[in-house]
């Protein structure tokens, strides 16, 4: 049985950085805290949980003596005040790209009449994004929505730094009827288009394909959906343990990735259950 690993899987530049940074600071001071889970993988989160780093998920919890950290996705901007005025340190955590979606949103509220935003609006980056917005707005999550929307001299348009190009390119082209002018962020970061193409690649290659990484994931559940439309026998999984023998019976080829929020290590197991089935 051949195994093919996708070119880009596992941690990106602002998961590890943001690990990094959560482990400096429980060096650094007591009572470390981040504001909601640091990135979206359970395991990871409880690794972090079993070293003295516990999750907070409301402003209510938070006291003078923690030193919190900021997640990776970012939070409100009142939140963000809200820390800074209550908490005994404040240590930002949120990736770049993250921030620099905020501050496009902030940026695009004082130049256009209305926001559109591609992505999911019950998602902590999307609602730390909107936060930065002062004018009207509208979170989408296909290029259909854009249909529905009203004519406006100026939009804006943005997204969640893990939303799918062909999808932002869609919406933008169908935001471009419905004004006179489209100022559009491209927000989607490098890391999201390069883990999508090698994904996309290898599920075209292969007649199963395993996706690793949390079921709160936002990016790991799209690569999922983008490698079931290719591969019908896709599985999205967070352990090794969610799989089985009767998966792989008669495969000759299967294909591997997982979300930026995933562990190196938890890919290599997956990968080491195949190469036994295999046997």
């Amino acid at each position: 049985m051949e195994i093919m690993v996708a070119r880009y899987a596992g941690f990106c530049f602002g998961v590890e950085r943001a690990i990094d940074i959560v482990k400096d600071a429980a060096k650094e001071y007591s009572s470390v805290v981040t504001f909601g889970p640091i990135i979206h993988n359970p395991q990871v989160v409880g690794e972090l949980k079993d070293a003295g780093v516990a999750t907070v998920k409301s402003l209510d919890e938070v006291s003078k003596d923690m030193s919190v950290v900021i997640r990776s996705h970012g939070i409100e901007r009142k939140e963000a005040e809200f820390l800074i005025e209550n908490a005994g340190n404040v240590v930002d955590a949120a990736c770049p790209f993250v921030k620099k979606a905020q501050r496009a949103a902030a940026r695009l509220s004082k130049s256009c009449d209305y926001i559109v935003i591609l992505g999911e609006s019950d998602h902590p980056e999307v609602k730390g994004i909107v936060s930065y917005i002062d004018i009207p707005y509208k979170v989408i999550e296909s290029a259909e929505e854009v249909d529905a929307l009203d004519y406006v001299e100026k939009y804006g348009f943005l997204a969640q730094t893990t939303q799918s190009i062909s999808i932002f390119e869609k919406s933008a082209e169908k935001l471009k009827q419905k004004c006179s002018e489209l100022s559009i962020a491209r927000t989607i970061c490098s890391a999201t288009e390069k883990r999508q193409e090698a994904a996309i690649e290898v599920a075209s290659k292969v007649e199963v394909m395993i996706v690793v990484g949390g079921k709160n994931s936002a990016n790991t559940t799209r690569l999922y959906h983008l490698c079931k439309e290719i591969c019908p026998h896709t599985y999205h999984i967070e352990t090794v343990s969610e799989l089985s023998v009767e998966m792989f019976q008669n495969i000759s080829k299967v294909g591997l990735t997982a979300g930026a929020s995933t562990p190196v290590y938890l890919l290599e197991k997956v990968r080491e259950y195949i190469l036994e089935v295999a046997r």
